[in-house]
């Protein structure tokens, strides 16, 4: 290996990192919030690169079909749970998150003659269609197993990602899909060759970072929701909707899932089954940063993609085997600190 395909490898890298520490802002930011690590959260971004294509081709998308399965069912279990607690006159609330807000853009998908729209109207359609999924799949499965521990709220994230690949599957076929590209061209760095779409997922990823520091750092909503994670009993006596905060949480994180499958759109061929793969680098990526910081999750993102990029280049059947190895180092280390700093609390004491 020589310098000039170092720098190729660390381009590649860095490029698919910023994809991934899209994915791992969006764990951390719902595991921070909900104590959920979400494992199968690449499932929604398979769904917006999916999605997407679908419209390109002028057909109407699959994801229709998810949202009203989900509002119909997150309808039933929001009624049975008001008429639980003697609040069934008082429904209103309910009927706009779970129904009115989630079929809108559902509607709008099935009434279109056409979907021959601007690039730019396309890719709205496509995020008003996948954000409603977070808050319908949090209300369906998480919400009646909130007070549940860490370890079971893992095992349900990944167990969701079954029934969302096959209804993938179901919905748009085995074939892969690629969208269009959403911008063209290219610029050259200190002799590298950087594609205008790296760049613009660069520009998103710093963004995207950005507002989510400012958003839990420097708001009272923001240290609202984090302070559901810490204490649910203590935030709900002071006043915090806890199920409020889980549904903003995965509302948050869907619209992370839209962005980043458009993104990620025209350079990957998006099965049904792609997401889960994706997904569980990006959760690699977070688990560096344990799942709690969005800087080291950053870092650790952009970590996996460079490894994975470098591994690639002496073997692609190396590639995943190398990413998913890095958990076993972090789960020692992590041991090992957690270990010390329980001793060291106990010499204290």
């Amino acid at each position: 290996m020589n310098l000039d395909i170092a720098l190729l490898l660390t381009r590649e890298g860095v490029a698919s990192g910023a994809i991934y520490a899209l994915l791992a802002l969006g764990t951390v930011l719902v595991f921070n919030i909900t104590r959920i690590a979400f494992v199968s959260y690449g499932d929604l971004i398979a769904y917006s690169a999916l999605t997407l294509a679908t419209i390109q081709a002028n057909r109407l998308p699959g994801t229709v079909w998810l949202v009203m399965i989900l509002s119909g069912l997150a309808i039933i279990m929001e009624g049975y749970d008001l008429y639980r607690r003697g609040r069934l006159r008082r429904p209103w609330r309910s009927i706009v998150t779970y129904a009115a807000l989630p079929l809108a853009p559902v509607a709008v998908a099935m009434l279109l003659p056409s979907y021959d729209l601007p690039m730019a109207a396309q890719i709205i359609l496509t995020i008003a269609l996948i954000v409603p999924l977070g808050p319908l799949l949090y209300r369906v499965v998480f919400q009646p197993m909130r007070s549940a521990s860490v370890l079971t709220l893992l095992m349900a994230a990944a167990v969701v990602h079954f029934p969302l690949a096959g209804l993938a599957l179901l919905f748009f076929g085995a074939e892969g899909y690629r969208t269009n590209p959403y911008i063209s061209g290219s610029v050259t760095i200190g002799g590298i060759e950087i594609s205008g779409e790296s760049l613009v997922v660069f520009g998103a990823l710093v963004m995207i970072s950005l507002s989510l520091y400012l958003l839990f750092e420097r708001t009272l909503w923001g240290k609202g929701l984090k302070a559901t994670a810490v204490n649910l009993v203590g935030s709900r006596i002071v006043g915090i909707r806890v199920a409020s905060a889980g549904t903003a949480a995965f509302s948050i994180a869907a619209a992370l899932a839209a962005v980043s499958g458009i993104l990620i759109g025209p350079s990957l061929t998006v099965y049904s089954d792609t997401g889960f793969l994706i997904g569980l680098k990006g959760f690699v990526g977070a688990a560096i940063g344990g799942i709690v910081s969005y800087p080291l999750a950053t870092f650790g993102a952009l970590l996996v993609a460079l490894i994975e990029s470098f591994a690639s280049f002496y073997s692609s059947a190396l590639k995943d085997v190398a990413v998913f190895a890095l958990l076993i180092p972090i789960v020692m280390l992590r041991w090992l600190f957690t270990k010390t700093e329980i001793e060291h609390e106990e010499e204290e004491v």
